[in-house]
Order: C-alpha cells, then sequence, then structure tokens
C-alpha cells in the first residue's frame, strides 16, 4: 500500500478508536443507575458500589493483559473480543435488575464488561502511538477524549430512559448497541508495516546519536525506577478522580438540594445526571486538551500542573454551596482527571519507546484497576474525609512529577 493511502488509513483507524471509546466510557455514568438500584432492591451504598470497584478493578487488570494480546495476536483480534464481552455484561447487567440479582450484577457488569472494556480501551492507544509517532499526545488524547465523553451521552440519555423503560430494559438496548458498535470498530484496526514512518516525520535523537524512539521490552522497563514513577502518577491521579466520579451525581444533588428544598426526587436525580453529563464533556475535552498541551509544554509539566491545582481544589470542594460554582470545579478535576489518561501513554512511549508499548503502557494500567477498588471505596466509606485523602494523595503525585526524569538511553 502506498504511503498516500497508509496516511489516509491511519485517520480512519483514529475515527473507528473514537468511536469505541465513547462507547466504552459510558461506564463512567456508573452513579446515574446506582440510586434506581438501590431504591429498586434495598441494596446499600457500598454493596452497590462493589459493581463499579469490580469493574474499575478488572478494566485495569484487563488492559493489561489485553496490551500483551494487542503486541501478540494484533489490534483487531482484541477489540473484537473486548466489543462482545462489554456488550454481553451489559446485558447480564440487565437481566442481574430484572432478577434482582446483586451477584449476577457483579459478575455481569463487574466482570465480563470490565474485561470486555478493558481489551478494548488499550486496543487503539497501542495501535495509534504506532501509526502517529508525529503527534503521540494528539492523537492518544482524541482517542482516549471519546472514553471521558461517553458518560456524557449515559448522563443525559439514561436518567429519562430508567424513569420510562426502567433499569433493566435501560441495560438491554445499550447491551445491545455495545455489541454491534464496539465490534464494528476494531473491524477498522491494523497495525502499520515494520518501519513506517509518516510521510516528513524523521524520529529525533538525543545528544548521544541514540534515537529516542529506541524502544525498551517490558522487562527492560518495568526494572527502572521511572516505569514505578508513571504507575505510582498515574494510580494517584485516577485514586482521586475515580472516588469524585462515582459519587458525582449522589454529590451534586446534596450540592442542589441545600438551595432548592422543595424539588422532586425525579427533578433532582435529573439534575444530578446533567451535572455528571456536562462534567463528563471535560472528562474527554480534558484529555484532547491536556494531551495536545504535553506535546508543546512536555507531559512532566502536564502533570505538576494538574496535580497542584487538584490538590487545592480538593481541599476547597466541601465549601462549595452554589450548584454553577461546584459544576465548574467537577468539570476541572474531571478534565485533569481525564488528561492524566491522555498524557501518560505518550509519556510512557517518550520514555520506553513505542514498540512494546502494548506491554510497556497496558501494564502500567494495573493502577487504573487499583484505583478503580480504592477511590470508590474511599469516598463510599468515609464521605466527610474523602476529598481530603484525595488532597493528599495528589500532593504525593506532584512530588513524584517535579522529580521524574526519563531513564538513559538503553546501552
Amino acid at each position: 500500500m502506498s504511503n498516500e493511502n497508509l496516511e489516509g488509513k491511519r485517520w480512519w483507524i483514529a475515527v473507528g478508536a473514537i468511536i469505541m471509546q465513547l462507547c466504552l466510557g459510558t461506564v463512567y455514568a456508573w452513579s446515574v443507575f446506582k440510586k434506581p438500584i438501590m431504591t429498586a432492591h434495598g441494596w446499600g451504598e457500598t454493596a452497590t458500589q462493589v459493581t463499579f470497584m469490580i469493574c474499575i478493578g478488572v478494566i485495569g487488570l484487563a488492559a493489561a493483559f489485553g496490551g500483551t494480546l494487542v503486541d501478540k495476536k494484533g489490534p483487531r483480534y482484541v477489540g473484537t473480543v473486548g466489543g462482545i464481552l462489554f456488550g454481553i455484561g451489559t446485558l447480564l447487567a440487565g437481566l442481574a435488575d430484572q432478577m434482582g440479582s446483586i451477584w449476577l450484577l457483579y459478575l455481569g457488569f463487574g466482570l465480563v464488561a470490565g474485561l470486555g472494556n478493558g481489551f478494548g480501551y488499550i486496543t487503539p492507544i497501542a495501535t495509534l502511538i504506532r501509526w502517529f509517532p508525529d503527534k503521540r499526545g494528539l492523537v492518544t488524547g482524541l482517542a482516549v477524549m471519546g472514553f471521558g465523553a461517553g458518560a456524557f451521552f449515559m448522563g443525559i440519555i439514561a436518567p429519562k430512559m430508567i424513569i420510562s423503560l426502567g433499569v433493566a430494559n435501560t441495560f438491554y438496548i445499550w447491551g445491545a448497541i455495545f455489541l454491534v458498535a464496539v465490534t464494528a470498530a476494531a473491524q477498522l484496526y491494523k497495525n502499520p508495516p515494520k518501519g513506517w514512518l509518516p510521510r516528513g516525520f524523521v524520529p529525533k535523537t538525543s545528544a548521544g546519536g541514540v534515537q529516542v524512539t529506541e524502544s525498551y521490552t517490558f522487562d527492560e522497563a518495568v526494572k527502572t525506577p521511572q516505569w514505578w514513577m508513571l504507575w505510582s502518577m498515574l494510580f494517584l491521579n485516577i485514586t482521586a478522580g475515580l472516588g469524585l466520579l462515582s459519587q458525582l451525581s449522589p454529590m451534586a444533588q446534596d450540592v442542589i438540594k441545600r438551595v432548592s428544598t422543595d424539588i422532586s426526587a425525579k427533578d433532582l436525580a435529573v439534575a444530578g445526571g446533567t451535572i455528571l453529563a456536562i462534567a463528563s464533556i471535560f472528562n474527554g475535552l480534558g484529555r484532547l486538551f491536556w494531551a495536545w498541551t504535553s506535546d508543546a509544554v512536555g507531559r512532566k509539566m502536564v502533570f505538576v500542573i494538574m496535580f497542584a491545582s487538584q490538590a487545592i481544589l480538593y481541599v476547597a470542594l466541601p465549601q462549595i454551596g452554589n450548584q454553577i460554582l461546584f459544576t465548574v470545579v467537577a468539570c476541572y478535576l474531571l478534565a485533569c482527571y481525564g488528561g492524566g489518561f491522555a498524557t501518560m501513554p505518550a509519556f510512557a512511549a517518550d520514555s520506553f519507546g513505542p514498540a512494546n508499548i502494548g506491554k510497556v503502557y497496558g501494564m502500567m494500567l494495573t493502577a487504573w484497576g487499583c484505583a478503580g477498588i480504592v477511590g470508590p471505596l474511599v469516598f463510599a466509606q468515609i464521605k466527610s474525609i474523602a476529598v481530603y485523602v484525595a488532597a493528599v494523595l495528589l500532593v504525593l503525585g506532584f512530588l513524584l512529577a517535579i522529580s521524574f526524569k526519563k531513564p538513559r538511553g538503553k546501552e
């Protein structure tokens, strides 16, 4: 295939990546489903929240394993498996609600959908990094912007569907959509020919003449302190963001109730879902903005800024009693949360090279799995001080970011 055709093909792969990530990102709208499920079945806060914790934990582990599969089996295979599992898992969530079985909910939305989501998530990232060495930050930002924005559509549409159709039917409809859309998008994926580079692109070299794109194997990368520093930075950023995201709709409803005591439960649920949806737009836009910014100012500087600003705002969050101000702060915090996901793949590729990025970055996403348990659990169990715990974690992330130095070129 000519270079011109390959130039066009890589942008079609980017389109498929955005479609896939839009579907997968709907998992972040879990808080819209949580209250109706608790009300219908009498399940407790923590017991219901375990579903989301399992899902996010499994996503991180599946992304790690999926990254290895992408390197071995190719992106189309892994993306297709991810789409099938994510669709089936969402359908099982509908059946769990219909049967009133929390264990089936754990299995369906937690385990099966989580596996599919993780396989699907890592596939376009690992693929696009290889197709776009000239625009790493921008293109990974575009892809994972879709993941952040997926909750926007679910936050807007799902509350009305739940009210009119019920939780089970809402899950059934979305499960069918995911089954078709995610697997279809995966058919666009393919790795570039070995040694291919975009027209006019020349990889940079270090002062010693070693190409910056010279790649570490996973075994080599994981032995460096830098790999563990990046893992920790990702874990800390995700823990704070996921904790907030898991409780955002209920937190927004609490703020609204302070100023609108006569609002109905139905209107309150829709208002909470709307704030979640608005903030989710910035979860998506923040991924594009921070990743694009990192191409200009560097990945390290982006994380320094995000960690410092978030720590300050988490401390201020409990004092906010105004609905508009709460929404603005939530939008910025989710923009930084998403920005960490968008910037880290390029950060890892810059540090360790793109050849084995599926496994090198995929295994780094075990931080997502760990954070998926810690963040939501902290915000569910110790609500009164959870935001302060998040602020402390972000300060630790800030200290790691300012001390990070890239590993030296391989001998």
